[in-house]
């Protein structure tokens, strides 16, 4: 097998890993929006949430269309390199070179705004830890999305223990805090239990993940740059070959 034989196997069995990929994310999407009972949806409920929180209940939307777009990307580069289309291997670069450019910036756009993006988490705090102190032990959607999270996570309320202060469980269980707040127990504890044994909340948590993976996230962002960027190299190295045999 020669290199134009080798890049052109290369190309299909990439993009077709995208074509998969994107039927993947495309399939989850729809999910997300036809699921009335998903956690985007309980996440709608949250009484006094910051406006800027419905942007990131159109998640639904955002994963139909990338699902989409790998789709369209991982069919032209399959079908260009198989049929040897100068069409669709010219297409297919654009398309590529359109979302380099459109993630190069975006990560300039996050460094710059990233003090508008600390506020909106403010809002989203308040909002979230008055949501539990309101409907935690009254509410079963809001209950059951928080019990999971929080045994998910091994966390305790947004920030700590003391989001649930004054809630409907709260008063309802003797003034206690629920069991995920309480390690080494499933009943509930007192105010000095879930002191002592001082649970992360959900945030912090969530926060400490990523920072503790920060490298890991920055070398696959650095790993799909490269990706694309050597997508774009083959397709225009398969183009110039057919265009010169075609001339």
């Amino acid at each position: 097998m020669g290199c134009f034989g080798f890049l052109k196997v290369m190309m299909f069995v990439f993009n077709g890993i995208i074509f998969l990929a994107g039927a993947a994310i495309l399939g989850v999407g729809i999910w997300v929006k036809v699921d009335s009972g998903s956690v985007l949806s309980v996440l709608g409920k949250i009484e006094n949430a910051p406006a800027e929180l419905s942007q990131v209940l159109n998640v639904g939307y955002l994963l139909i269309a990338i699902g989409a777009l790998l789709l369209i990307i991982g069919f032209l580069g399959c079908c260009g390199a198989i049929r040897e289309s100068t069409c669709m291997l010219l297409l297919f670069f654009i398309i590529i070179l359109v979302v380099f450019i459109a993630e190069v910036a975006g990560a300039i756009v996050i460094l710059v705004f990233r003090p508008l993006a600390d506020e909106l988490i403010t809002k989203v705090g308040v909002a979230a830890s008055q949501n539990i102190k309101n409907d935690f032990g009254k509410n079963p959607d809001i209950t059951g999305l928080w019990n999971t999270t929080m045994t998910t996570l091994d966390c305790c309320g947004f920030y700590n223990a003391s989001d649930f202060t004054d809630s409907p469980y709260y008063e309802d269980h003797g003034k206690r805090y629920p069991p995920q707040c309480c390690e080494g127990t499933s009943n509930p504890c007192n105010q000095t239990v879930a002191d002592r044994v001082t649970i992360p909340g959900c945030f912090p948590k969530i926060k400490q993940l990523i920072d503790d993976n920060t490298v890991g996230i920055a070398a696959v962002a650095l790993g799909i740059a490269v990706l694309e960027i050597c997508a774009m190299v083959v397709s225009m190295i398969l183009y110039c070959r057919i265009k010169s045999r075609e001339d």
